[in-house]
């Protein structure tokens, strides 16, 4: 008896799913057409299909696509998309020793911002993040310093499209209130949550800009709050993430501002 030939539809999924996990930059429609050879019909349909089941996320920013949220979940990680990244660059190393602090990096992947990267601090009372972990677009300062610099409509989708949970008393759980927020760090140049997502947490974050001054990533240090209550302590730790950014930004191709 001979063996059951596979579905055909089944084998060209799987075929997307592993091209566009091995993409860290994502795939366009076209891309997955002229690597896979599937006509773009069919393409569609199964792109529309994985998308719905948020195994697949289209990112309105780029039009390409990304390893969604449920198939993640299928290896309690990220997936290839910054395997890169798992271990810290020395930025984030050099960051963590000179303020004794967690010091993460966020990647918008898709239209997800993920913790990518992170070294913890030593001190007790450590913060709970984690390697692949989703940070709320509206209440998380890693997430902020990269919205703040997207496309306003793109960001406005975003946000309408989430759940704004409040956290706590102090988190911004508007449309409207996140974006003004989101103007406010753009004026500053980084961002700054304050017991918005966690009693007694504050983080500064700095957006990393790429060869291109695009913004897709960004350097967060966090505390909690009564450890860093003093304004000179803050504003240490907010110098200390924005040279952090500026490494990374220049390993990325970016001249950094001008002279």
């Amino acid at each position: 008896m001979s063996a059951a030939r596979p579905l055909e539809v089944i084998v060209r999924s799987a075929e997307v799913l592993n091209a566009v996990g091995a993409a860290r930059s994502g795939l366009t429609l076209q891309e997955l057409h002229d690597e896979l050879d599937i006509p773009l019909g069919s393409l569609h349909r199964i792109l529309t299909t994985l998308g719905q089941v948020d195994y697949l996320r289209r990112s309105p920013v780029t039009k390409r696509y990304f390893i969604g949220r449920a198939a993640r979940a299928l290896t309690g990680a990220i997936g290839s998309h910054s395997a890169r990244l798992v271990k810290p660059p020395a930025a984030l190393v050099d960051a963590a020793g000179e303020t004794g602090e967690t010091v993460f990096l966020t990647e918008l992947i898709g239209d997800a911002p993920v913790c990518v990267s992170i070294v913890e601090a030593e001190h007790a009372l450590r913060l709970f993040v984690r390697i692949g972990q989703e940070m709320p677009l509206h209440a998380a300062a890693s997430s902020r310093a990269i919205l703040a610099h997207l496309d306003e409509e793109v960001v406005r989708t975003l946000l309408e499209g989430a759940e704004l949970t409040e956290y706590t008393a102090g988190t911004p759980h508007h449309v409207d209130d996140v974006m003004h927020v989101l103007k406010e760090v753009r004026e500053k140049g980084y961002a700054v949550c304050d017991n918005e997502l966690d009693p007694d947490a504050w983080a500064v974050s700095v957006p990393i800009r790429d060869g291109d001054d695009r913004v897709l990533s960004s350097v967060t240090i966090t505390a909690p709050g009564s450890r860093v209550a003093e304004p000179d302590v803050r504003a240490r730790m907010t110098e200390a993430a924005q040279r952090a950014a500026e490494r990374l930004s220049a390993e990325l191709g970016n001249p950094g501002p001008a002279s």
